[in-house]
């Protein structure tokens, strides 16, 4: 046959030949071996999170295999049969349970495994499920009470007039007025404070990176204004809350660093209860109850919680019914 007389190939074809003869998957960045516990941290968008299962991971396999977890060690874990999983896992936790740690605390770190697992599962490099493991259950919180308005104004009073004392009564106010959680702090730049429109953008809990406007008052506005007025650094980009020591000046206040004023203050304002940021946060759900009547879903806003089964623990606490009532049934006899 001559070229001539010869069937030409078209461009198509050359293409779809040299797609045929290609070996499969050279065009993607696989991973010779896959690193499923850094896959499993990427997939969380909180950095707390991604902290805390990590150690949480670590602890597991130091205890099974007296070394951190490496890639080829987790791919062992994930490739055990399903019995020896479960006998493995189930060990773990009792050996949780004898060192007495809380139920939630042993939840967490079980937490942690089984969604190692999960993401093992999902990339197919597992075969099995720890869905059989049921966690403790969590009785939960009593005390949400916290303390008084009347308390707080004199831990308010502490704070002083100085530049820490004005970016103090500013965390104080967000703390109580909004009932933020510290971390909810932290994370806010000044760039998120519109104190035209009263507002702060919040990166909220279990919100990844969807962010959240909510009202201040304009008690709250004023002193935030005023610390930004002696901010170290006052741009949009520089964080609300920053550090005032010299080593540190101008760089984002730490939670602990939060944590650790509440604590003083509390203390110099005479309170006897060991408070905390979150305490403060108790204290002002509680006093929103009470300024409402028990309207839970009124301050379901407030507080943000994602169910209002978790609001309704507070308002049971505040009225303290099992109290009342064993109060009245021992005046029977």
């Amino acid at each position: 046959m001559t070229n001539a007389t010869m069937p030409q190939i078209t461009e198509v074809q050359a293409k779809l030949q040299r797609c045929l003869d290609a070996k499969i998957g050279t065009s993607f960045r696989l991973k010779p071996i896959p690193d499923v516990l850094s896959q499993l941290l990427a997939d969380k968008r909180s950095i707390n999170t991604r902290l805390a299962y990590e150690k949480d991971v670590t602890l597991f396999f130091q205890w099974a295999t007296n070394t951190k977890p490496t890639k080829e060690l987790v791919l062992e874990f994930l490739h055990l049969e399903q019995r020896d999983a479960i006998a493995l896992v189930l060990d773990y936790k009792a050996y949780l349970l004898n060192k007495e740690l809380s139920e939630a605390t042993v939840n967490r770190r079980m937490a942690a495994i089984k969604s190692l697992v999960q993401m093992g599962r999902k990339l197919g490099h597992c075969t099995y499920t720890l869905e059989d493991i049921k966690g403790e259950k969590v009785k939960p919180y009593r005390d949400t009470t916290g303390i008084s308005p009347e308390t707080f104004k004199k831990v308010l009073a502490l704070c002083g007039e100085n530049v820490q004392g004005k970016r103090n009564y500013a965390i104080l106010r967000l703390l109580w007025d909004n009932a933020l959680r510290r971390n909810e702090i932290v994370q806010c730049n000044i760039g998120d404070f519109d104190p035209t429109g009263q507002t702060l953008s919040i990166l909220g809990k279990g919100k990844g990176r969807q962010r959240e406007t909510i009202d201040l008052a304009p008690v709250t506005v004023r002193a935030i204004a005023i610390w930004i007025k002696v901010h170290p650094d006052p741009k949009p980009d520089s964080p609300l809350f920053a550090a005032l020591t010299s080593n540190y000046l101008g760089n984002r206040l730490t939670g602990e660093s939060i944590r650790r004023m509440v604590d003083l203050l509390c203390q110099q304002a005479g309170v006897s209860k060991q408070m905390s940021p979150h305490r403060i946060r108790h204290s002002a759900i509680t006093t929103a109850l009470n300024l409402t009547d028990g309207n839970v879903r009124k301050v379901q806003k407030l507080s943000r919680h994602s169910t209002i089964e978790t609001v309704m623990i507070y308002d049971d606490a505040r009225h303290r019914d099992q109290g009342e009532l064993s109060h009245q049934l021992s005046d029977l006899v």
